[in-house]
């Protein structure tokens, strides 16, 4: 889990990402308190900033994103859920 912190804006940046959202996430515990430091992940859900998340990373942040022309994906961490409210 993480909430949205912020987006980036990158030019130059590998073929698999091109025409990708790449917002800045931090990752947070259940009480929503921060662990760990900030990160960049793709966005496959239109998250905004503001907003707490669901993250996935390695294998599965590779297969959250739909990539044309059989380009290899380098996102290693993607947002794939938009948490609407913690129960506990």
């Amino acid at each position: 889990m993480a909430k949205v912190t912020g987006s980036i804006v990158s030019t130059q940046k590998d073929a698999s990402l091109v025409g990708r959202k790449l917002m800045i996430v931090q990752p947070i515990n259940s009480d929503g308190s921060p662990v760990r430091c900030q990160e960049v992940a793709a966005d496959t859900v239109g998250a905004g900033i503001g907003e707490y998340v669901l993250l996935v990373r390695g294998a599965g942040a590779r297969r959250a994103s739909k990539l044309e022309n059989g380009l290899r994906d380098v996102n290693d961490c993607a947002i794939v859920g938009i948490i609407d409210r913690f129960d506990q």
